[in-house]
């Protein structure tokens, strides 16, 4: 096919969808059926009118090629280790008593048997169910989800794609299940893996599938050649089955680079690839091999994880040159648009001038359907469209909302001593044990506490103007106060305030800093029915005032005990965020920290001894290729460092990290300089005790002991055992005891039990060392 007929074939397309509704339907019936309020057939249609729905307004926008498959109830990880087989033994009787109670109990615990391990989707703030496999696991075809869903599409009279999670991907995401020696390589399994695979792709066909997609965003990361060789085994044996469906394999998030000669030469159809911030490095990699002669291109030229308006004109240059490296190029987003919100026009607070610059999903839809269009019969065909696009991209560069001079001489100005404590951490620890007098292995929590439905009534009751500001403030205070309360009978050593008036970790903070957006619909699915509504980053920051520092001295004002100031971390703020994409990342670090400093030293000045800076979010942004990680890791901790390098000796610093791969930055969280770091530990049984302890982590650590993203209340034995696994890497001198992240989710009686359990075990063991 010539470029010219290339061009004229182009059509659109996206890899998946926002699972949710446009008013969060889905976490609604799913949560009413745990609640036993939603049955279970009424859940199921609830599911299938949302999948219609997004199907239908995909192929109303103009989308040619909908995706299916990738609606998940809970995880679409977790739907490919149901899709294989691999259902941990635990787990076993569940699924087979009742499907979808078995799928929840994998992915949440029950009371009896605790939950698969859940950590984040390569470098996003999404979570996937991590798969437990051994030697002796045996996959089985279990392809009913993939094939209906694709049926419902073809209902429709829908041209409808399947996308499944390849295989080496899900086979490089799964771990050891306990019990396997640590040392089980799961890519062992991939000739027994391939098999079942090849039974789901007949299963598709057979169901009138086309093309199918797997997606293997695991291959831009650094490989081993072993990995290759399984990337090539893998695509080798699937593309030689004759009963099965076109296979378009898609890798995403970063270049592919030594993977792609493998993917290009395979005996596949198609390939799809990230042309948005790895738009040069792939197009580079792709001339070197000499192109996808006789196949399809999916080229993601529209950016998938965040929400600024694509310059078209730009995404058709890069069209226009894969056009003669493929032999058909269709257009789409870099990645699923499940990473995004769903749609711009209810954002009613946002200045219509601010709004212009913003894409959603819907607003990205069209996007790709304008490319696509270009593309396929010239720029002519879109005239009205580039100039709007123009005006909109002019319209952001000029406005006097991103730069602050103020803001930009201030950060300028910071040398490498404003980062630096001034004494070292033996000093430190010296000052803080005399001052804070606190017991061996100290008691605490992370942060928050349940936010019941009282305090999101009272936050709706504000916002409608139901109640004033003062109305509204005496609610929060009572809410404090019960918290320290709850805290003091159970004998909790450092106390916290609850966060009753924070919405979100990061919002909070980001609605009282200059240079931030707030939506009021965009949510985004952090995991399960957790969504949040990620800020959007817009222009320089400042903090005009104060943003904690009432609360942590109402708080503290209540209680003999140390209570510690609450803040999130300058990496996590940008990491939960929607960033600028007009300046480095570093840059935008280093003015958050310098806004952040000012609320620690305030927080110092009015008596604050323990202040924890959160950064659950630093592993998560740690660049998948690992030539690109010193420079991330080195703007990072210094804005950590920058944010809290100004306090006294005595000050005790925290921060908190949850649900990643710690062994790859456990230099990076000593290069931190924290007195105390709580981290993560229960789900992964205290394995990150273990890796601060091989790297010779120096300071205070508190891994987790009670896992807050299951309901299920662990005994004061469970928490005892795990405390004496973490005593046998980390000195009880520096051991803290402490839930695995904050309470926000929780309800107040599973919370009660659990930190009373927490408190039994912690004195139950202190005493063992006496």
């Amino acid at each position: 096919m010539t470029p010219k007929s290339a061009a004229a074939a182009a059509r659109s397309t996206v890899y998946g969808y926002p699972r949710q509704g446009q008013d969060r339907e889905l976490k609604k019936a799913i949560e009413g059926y745990w609640k036993g309020r939603v049955t279970a057939d009424a859940l199921r249609a609830t599911a299938a009118d949302l999948r219609r729905t997004n199907w239908q307004a995909l192929a109303e926008a103009g989308i040619d090629e909908v995706p299916t498959g990738d609606f998940s109830y809970y995880d679409h990880v977790l739907d490919t280790s149901v899709m294989v087989g691999a259902i941990p033994q635990r787990h076993r009787a569940a699924v087979e008593a009742d499907a979808l109670d078995g799928y929840f109990a994998m992915a949440r615990g029950t009371q009896e048997v605790p939950p698969l391990e859940m950590t984040k989707w390569f470098d996003t703030n999404y979570h996937y169910l991590v798969p437990e496999l051994g030697p002796d696991t045996v996959f089985s075809a279990d392809s009913a989800k993939q094939v209906a869903e694709l049926k419902e599409a073809l209902a429709l009279g829908l041209a409808a794609r399947p996308v499944l999670v390849g295989p080496v991907t899900y086979l490089l995401l799964a771990k050891p299940a306990p019990g396997v020696p640590a040392g089980f390589d799961p890519l062992t399994l991939l000739d027994r893996l391939l098999p079942v695979y090849a039974e789901v792709l007949a299963d598709l066909r057979a169901a009138g599938a086309e093309w199918v997609q797997l997606d293997e965003p695991a291959l831009v990361q650094d490989r081993t050649p072993a990995e290759l060789n399984a990337a090539e085994r893998a695509y080798r044996d699937l593309g030689a089955l004759t009963d099965r469906p076109k296979l378009l394999i898609a890798s995403y998030f970063d270049r592919l680079g030594e993977a792609l000669p493998v993917l290009a030469k395979a005996p596949v159809e198609g390939l799809a690839l990230d042309f948005t911030e790895a738009a040069a490095a792939n197009l580079d990699a792709l001339a070197a091999v000499g192109g996808l002669p006789g196949k399809r291109l999916v080229a993601g030229v529209v950016n998938g994880r965040n929400i600024w308006v694509n310059d078209l004109s730009k995404s058709l240059a890069t069209l226009g040159t894969l056009l003669g490296l493929a032999g058909r190029v269709d257009v789409a987003a870099s990645c699923s648009l499940l990473h995004v919100p769903l749609d711009t026009a209810p954002e009613r607070d946002i200045e219509p001038q601010i709004l212009r610059w913003l894409a959603f999903a819907r607003q990205k839809t069209a996007e790709i359907v304008t490319l696509a269009r270009g593309l396929a019969r010239g720029t002519d065909a879109i005239t009205a469209e580039l100039a709007a696009n123009r005006a909109d991209l002019a319209s952001r560069t000029g406005s006097p909302i991103t730069r602050d001079p103020a803001v930009r001489s201030r950060a300028e100005a910071v040398t490498e001593a404003d980062a630096r404590r001034a004494q070292p951490y033996p000093e430190r620890a010296a000052a803080q044990r005399a001052h804070l007098r606190l017991p061996l292995l100290p008691t605490t929590t992370i942060g928050s506490f349940p936010q019941t439905g009282e305090l999101r009534t009272a936050r709706a009751d504000l916002r409608a103007g139901r109640i004033d500001t003062v109305g509204y403030e005496e609610r929060i205070k009572a809410e404090i106060r019960e918290v320290i309360s709850f805290q003091e009978k159970t004998g909790l050593d450092v106390l916290v305030h609850g966060e009753a008036e924070r919405n979100d970790m990061v919002q909070y903070f980001a609605e009282q800093l200059t240079g931030y957006l707030a939506t009021q619909h965009g949510w985004v699915q952090s995991y399960g029915t957790r969504y949040v509504r990620p800020p959007i980053l817009a222009g320089d920051i400042s903090r005009p005032e104060p943003m904690t520092v009432r609360w942590t001295t109402y708080a503290q004002s209540l209680s003999d005990r140390p209570v510690k100031g609450m803040l999130t971390g300058p990496v996590t703020m940008l990491a939960w965020s929607f960033v600028r994409d007009d300046q480095p990342l570093g840059e935008t670090a280093r003015q958050v920290a310098l806004a952040l400093r000012d609320e620690v030293n305030d927080l110092e000045a009015a008596g604050t001894s323990v202040i924890q800076v959160d950064e659950p979010a630093l592993r998560e942004t740690l660049p998948l290729r690992a030539a690109d990680r010193p420079g991330y890791l080195a703007w990072a901790t210094e804005a950590f460092r920058l944010t809290t390098a100004g306090v006294r000796p005595e000050t005790q610093v925290h921060t908190h990290m949850c649900y990643a791969e710690f062994g790859d930055i456990v230099r990076a969280i000593d290069d931190l300089d924290a007195d105390v770091i709580s981290l993560e530990a229960a789900r992964s049984h205290m394995q990150v005790a273990r890796e601060l302890a091989a790297h010779g982590y120096p300071r205070e650590a508190g891994p987790g002991v009670y896992d807050i993203h299951s309901p299920r209340v662990p005994s004061a034995e469970e928490a005892a055992e795990l405390l004496r696994t973490g005593l046998k890497a980390i000195p009880a001198e520096r051991l803290w005891v402490n839930p695995d992240c904050g309470l926000k989710t929780r309800a107040w009686p599973e919370t009660r039990a659990s930190l009373e359990n927490l408190v039994t075990a912690a004195r139950t063991v202190r005493s063992e060392l006496r």
